[in-house]
């Protein structure tokens, strides 16, 4: 499958949204809609998956395989260097207890023991539980006829939404898989089903629904709306259906340094949080100004992410993907 640029670049844009929101969290400051590159990852994801298995087949097991060796190795370096770093008191306000590391090894949503919340030590891991979750269903779906995986992806995420919605669970496991954003990844496999169909809007239309995305989420920033998966999951299908229009009518440049930071958006997504705590903890005792200090954990964060994309990630997967080859034929996926 060739390289959609679009989906490159605002793989890279989202990532850096969530560095500058965390950024400006951590340094007190605010950029609140930066946490909505999580839903345009959502539906980026949803996106993804469906056009590559209907492109190149694949069992559900080595999908799921392949999911796993792509997430997770990067992803448990980092929580491992969160668990060594309390440990030796680097992190003075986290606690832990096997129960929360096993379930953040393990994807399984669990309440940190920190602040109640349901996130792993490693906090934007919170995301990978619904990614994974997504896997799964998405892999029992490739054991239905192909005519029918779409129709029932969408009614089985549906129907965990409804169900949530009806008895208002409390425990961590049905409360994260019954939350709306679910439906982004299954709108992002319709959004690859029309792509795949051509039956996408052209690119002057894919251009407005871009800037109207754009609009909407600039609005909900500087008027200071409040803001959730209601709300930002239809910006956020907006923005990547009229980016995937704009490319498929020939109207989309080629950006290098886009191109490069959406490749290595999951290394900084990863990564962002421990340089921007290191500039923040040493900025405390300065006179310099929070948007500042904000900048420079954002620089940080993503620096630290390219850095961890060539020197970790990218082996890693060479690596595992050499010993895919030496063990079988590797999939497609």
């Amino acid at each position: 499958m060739k390289t959609l640029y679009g989906i490159q670049y605002l793989r890279a844009l989202a990532a850096l949204a969530v560095v500058l929101f965390h950024a400006t969290e951590r340094s007190g400051g605010h950029f609140r809609i930066g946490a909505a590159g999580v839903d345009v990852f959502f539906v980026i994801s949803g996106f993804i998956m469906w056009t590559m298995s209907e492109r190149r087949p694949v069992t559900p097991l080595r999908f799921v395989l392949d999911r796993l060796q792509r997430i997770a190795p990067s992803y448990w370096i980092v929580t491992a260097i969160m668990i060594g770093g309390a440990a030796v008191g680097l992190f003075p306000n986290m606690k832990l207890t096997v129960s929360h590391v096993l379930g953040s090894l393990l994807f399984i949503p669990v309440r940190s023991p920190s602040n109640g919340e349901i996130w792993p030590v490693l906090v934007q891991g919170w995301t990978l539980n619904f990614e994974m979750f997504f896997y799964v269903i998405f892999a029992a779906c490739l054991l239905l006829p192909r005519r029918l995986r779409l129709g029932s992806l969408i009614a089985v995420f549906a129907a965990f939404v409804v169900a949530g919605a009806l008895i208002h669970p409390q425990s961590p496991l049905p409360v994260t898989y019954t939350r709306p954003i679910i439906l982004e990844f299954a709108a992002g496999a319709v959004l690859g089903q029309l792509w795949l169909k051509g039956n996408i809007p052209g690119p002057g239309l894919g251009l407005a629904l871009v800037v109207a995305a754009i609009a909407g989420f600039a609005a909900i920033e500087i008027l200071g709306l409040d803001f959730d998966e209601l709300t930002c999951g239809p910006l956020a299908i907006a923005l990547v259906l009229g980016m995937v229009s704009v490319e498929r009518g020939g109207r989309l440049p080629q950006i290098a340094p886009l191109t490069y930071l959406g490749n290595g958006s999951y290394s900084i997504y990863l990564w962002h949080t421990l340089a921007i705590s290191v500039v923040v903890k040493l900025a405390a005792s300065t006179p310099i100004p929070s948007d500042v200090v904000a900048f420079l954990g954002m620089i940080s964060g993503t620096l630290l992410g390219i850095f961890a994309y060539e020197l970790v990630e990218k082996p890693l997967r060479n690596l595992l993907r050499n010993v895919s080859w030496r063990r079988a034929r590797p999939s497609p996926a």
